[in-house]
C-alpha cells in the first residue's frame, strides 16, 4: 500500500535525515517549536502576555500539559488581543459565529505566510487522491482571495491539476452538467452537498468520478457508503477547522483515520471534565497547538470535538499519528431525561440510512414536562410512508425506544421545507436544544 505523502512532507519540514528515530526527532522538534511559540506569543500577544504571565521554560510535554487552555470563548471576547503582528501584515480575517447566546463572533487572523502553510499542506494532502492531469470540482466557498476553495485551487495548480470552483450547491442539475462537460475526476465538498447529488435522481449517475474528498463537517459512515456506491469511487475524508488553519489531517488509502499535520500542529486528547491529557486510544476532547503560525498562534486550543489518537500503526507504513473519526462535538450533544446522551452523529447514521433523505434538522423542546425530539426531514422525492419509516427507525434505536416506552420522550417527524434547487450544507450540523430557552 502507498504510504501517505504526508510522511515525506513532514520529514522534510522537520529536517529529518534518518539518523535517529523519527518519532523521537519529531517530538524534539515539536517541543522546541512549542517553546519558541510560548516566547513569541508572550512577547507579541496581549492575550498570552496575561494568560502565560507565570509561564517560563517548558522542558517536557508533562510541563506543557500544566499550561492553561485557550477556548472559543477567549477568541470571541478578545480576538484582536491574540494577534502577534501589525494589521498591515494580516492578509485574511475570517469571522465565525459562536454557538453561545452572547451574539459575539470569533475572528481568526492569517498572514500571507500562514496561508502559504495551508496551501503547502493541501498540496501534499491532495496527492493521496489526485494525479497530474486530473480535473477537480471544488464545492466550497471560494470567490474571495484566501478562501478555502481559493487556497485549495492554488495548491492543486502546483501539482498540475486543473480545478473549477462552483461554491456550495445551489443547482444540482448544474453541478452534474459541469461534471460531465469538464470530465471531472475528483469532487471536493461537504457531506451534505455530495449526498444531495447522490439523491437528486433515483436513476444511476451517468458520470465517471475517480475520487471524492469530504470536508468541513462530520461525514456519517452511511453517507460515505452511499456516495461510494453512487459514484463507484473511493471517498476520502478530511479533518480541519478554521482556527487550526483549515487543514488538520487527511485520510490515506488505508481509510483508517486522519494522518495529522504534525509539522505544523501538535494535538492532544483531554478528558473534557478533568482536563487531564489522555493516552492514545482513549476518547476525549481534541486540543491543538499551532507550531508555525505567526499572525495568530493558538496554544492548547480546545476544539470541542470528541475523538481519539489511534494507538495502532497505519497499514500504509507511516509513523505519523492518526486522529480517529470525530464521533461528536461537545456542544452538539444533548442530555435527555435520565441522563441519556444523544449526538448528531448517532442521529445522522440512522436518518441517512433511509433512502430518499437528503438532509434533516433535529430540535429538542419541552412538551408536557417531557423531552420532545422533532426531526425535520428533507427528501426531494417523498415516498409513501417515508415519515413512518423514519419514525420506526428512530424508535428502534435503544435509548430512544426506552424513553418512549417509559413515556419520557415524544418523537415527531416533520417535513423540512427546502427549495429543490438549493442544498447548501456549509454549516456544521448539530442538535438544537430549545429547552428552557425562555
Amino acid at each position: 500500500m502507498q504510504i501517505t505523502p504526508l510522511d515525506k512532507w513532514i520529514k522534510k519540514k522537520i529536517g529529518y535525515r534518518g539518523v535517529r528515530d523519527f518519532r523521537r526527532e519529531l517530538d524534539d522538534y515539536t517541543l522546541n517549536k512549542i517553546q519558541e511559540n510560548i516566547d513569541y506569543v508572550k512577547k507579541n500577544s496581549l492575550f498570552y502576555k496575561a494568560h502565560f504571565k507565570n509561564v517560563d521554560k517548558i522542558n517536557s510535554f508533562k510541563e506543557f500539559e500544566k499550561l492553561p487552555f485557550t477556548s472559543s470563548l477567549n477568541l470571541s471576547h478578545s480576538s484582536n488581543h491574540f494577534v502577534c503582528v501589525s494589521q498591515s501584515h494580516i492578509n485574511r480575517i475570517v469571522t465565525l459565529k459562536t454557538s453561545g447566546t452572547s451574539g459575539e463572533s470569533k475572528r481568526v487572523f492569517f498572514t500571507e505566510e500562514d496561508q502559504e502553510l495551508t496551501i503547502d499542506f493541501f498540496q501534499n494532502g491532495m496527492s493521496s487522491l489526485v494525479e497530474e492531469g486530473y480535473k477537480v470540482l471544488i464545492l466550497l466557498p471560494g470567490h474571495r482571495e484566501g478562501s478555502v476553495a481559493n487556497l485549495l485551487q492554488r495548491s492543486l495548480n502546483r501539482i498540475g491539476v486543473e480545478s473549477y470552483i462552483y461554491e456550495p450547491i445551489y443547482n444540482v442539475e448544474k453541478i452534474l452538467e459541469i461534471i460531465k462537460k469538464n470530465s471531472i475526476d475528483t469532487i471536493v465538498g461537504t457531506p451534505i452537498q455530495l449526498f444531495s447529488i447522490v439523491n437528486y435522481k433515483e436513476n444511476e449517475l451517468d458520470i465517471n468520478v475517480k475520487t471524492v474528498l469530504l470536508s468541513t463537517d462530520y461525514a456519517p459512515d452511511i453517507v460515505i457508503e452511499k456516495i461510494e456506491e453512487a459514484f463507484k469511487c473511493k471517498v476520502f475524508d478530511h479533518y480541519g477547522m478554521t482556527e487550526m488553519g483549515l487543514g488538520g489531517g487527511v485520510q490515506c488509502k488505508a481509510f483508517n483515520g486522519y494522518h495529522l499535520r504534525e509539522a505544523d500542529l501538535y494535538f492532544e486528547i483531554i478528558n473534557p471534565i478533568t482536563e487531564k491529557k489522555l493516552s492514545d486510544g482513549k476518547y476525549g476532547e481534541v486540543v491543538f497547538t499551532t507550531l508555525t503560525r505567526t499572525g495568530m498562534p493558538l496554544i492548547r486550543y480546545r476544539t470541542g470535538d470528541i475523538s481519539r489518537i489511534i494507538d495502532k500503526p497505519c497499514p500504509c507504513g507511516t509513523e505519523i499519528k492518526r486522529l480517529d473519526k470525530v464521533i461528536s462535538r461537545i456542544e452538539g450533544c444533548v442530555v435527555l431525561v435520565d441522563g441519556e446522551i444523544l449526538t448528531m452523529g448517532e442521529l445522522a447514521e440512522i436518518v441517512f440510512s433511509i433512502d430518499g433523505i437528503v438532509d434533516f434538522d433535529a430540535i429538542i423542546t419541552e412538551r408536557c414536562d417531557k423531552d420532545c425530539l422533532t426531526i425535520y426531514a428533507y427528501a426531494p422525492y417523498i415516498k409513501d410512508n417515508l415519515f413512518i419509516t423514519i419514525f420506526n427507525k428512530l424508535q428502534s434505536y435503544a435509548p430512544i425506544m426506552r424513553l418512549i416506552k417509559e413515556n419520557k420522550l415524544i418523537l415527531n417527524i416533520k417535513r423540512k421545507n427546502k427549495d429543490l434547487t438549493y442544498c447548501n450544507g456549509i454549516q456544521k450540523k448539530k442538535i438544537i436544544d430549545m429547552r428552557n430557552k425562555g
